[in-house]
């Protein structure tokens, strides 16, 4: 009961970036609508600690250096779509693997209180990071990471912006970010928010994902240099190394070494070939606009 109240109550709450301010906001709120029973039910299992106090753990638990947080925990922070559909999990998990689990966990009576503490805390945090729509990524840009953009001038990139500089940029506490949130959310709000099937949310981030890149027009342009004609020596070098770093290899030739040279094997499946052009329109893009 206590996993479908927090799914149900977080998933409520309208979209944020999740940095620490953001995820604390949306378990406030949560916390605010928590009926008397699933309050005993949390106050059971984590104490006085308050979900605003949790929803931040597992990402605060990444500076411990046992192989769990660094490398069994890492991927649960985040699905990767190829379109705005979830098929399935890959063999280290991800998010929705992770709070399915966990959910399990709250509802197993057998379960230790110290694997409670550890679910509760995940399910709190896990629901806002599927709410990100940088958090449900797609192929070969880490989120966003690698998309490099200016936020009031300052150099930064897109997943950082939706973290936690937007909610920065407001310059509130989240508990008053948390109420003004509220005071704008209506009832019919609440009543088309209320979904507490975790796909569902998955596709509706991707969703809104699709609309946060940068178009070409919002992308400046460096000015052509026709006159030297200069050897894209350093671009070439980008396109090699965003390749290689997502698993595809191609050479850089030429006696300026501004070549770009793909070989790809004589017999490829549809999928592989899918995939080798879709990393290679990634990393003609983000060399185009360094």
């Amino acid at each position: 009961m206590i996993a479908a109240t927090l799914v149900a109550m977080v998933s409520s709450s309208p979209a944020l970036a999740w940095g620490k301010t953001g995820h604390r906001v949306v378990a406030s709120i949560a916390d605010g609508q928590l009926s008397g029973l699933a309050r005993a039910h949390v106050k059971e299992i984590i104490g006085v600690e308050s979900l605003d106090e949790a929803a931040n753990w597992p990402d605060e638990m990444k500076s411990d250096p046992a192989l769990f947080w660094q490398k069994t925990a890492s991927p649960w922070h985040y699905v990767t779509l190829d379109g705005i559909t979830y098929d399935h999990a890959p063999p280290e998990g991800d998010a929705l693997e992770a709070l399915d689990r966990f959910r399990a966990t709250l509802q197993d009576p057998a379960a230790s209180l110290a694997d409670k503490q550890l679910a509760l805390r995940f399910v709190v945090h896990l629901v806002g990071d599927l709410h990100q729509p940088l958090h449900v990524g797609k192929c070969c840009d880490r989120g966003g990471n690698e998309v490099k953009v200016a936020w009031f001038g300052k150099p930064t990139n897109l997943h950082a912006v939706w973290d936690s500089a937007m909610v920065d940029e407001e310059q509130l506490s989240f508990t008053e970010l948390a109420a003004k949130l509220e005071r704008h959310t209506s009832d019919r709000d609440v009543i088309a928010w209320w979904d507490i099937n975790p796909r569902d949310w998955i596709s509706e981030s991707a969703q809104y994902r699709e609309t946060l890149y940068p178009t070409a027009a919002d992308k400046p342009r460096p000015p052509a240099d026709k006159k030297s004609k200069a050897p894209a020596k350093s671009q070439a070098a980008d396109i090699r190394r965003i390749c290689r770093e997502n698993g595809v290899l191609v050479g850089v030739g030429g006696q300026l070494a501004n070549v770009v040279r793909i070989q790809p094997p004589l017999v490829i499946s549809d999928e592989d070939l899918d995939r080798t052009l879709e990393v290679l329109d990634h990393a003609l893009t983000q060399a185009a606009s360094s």
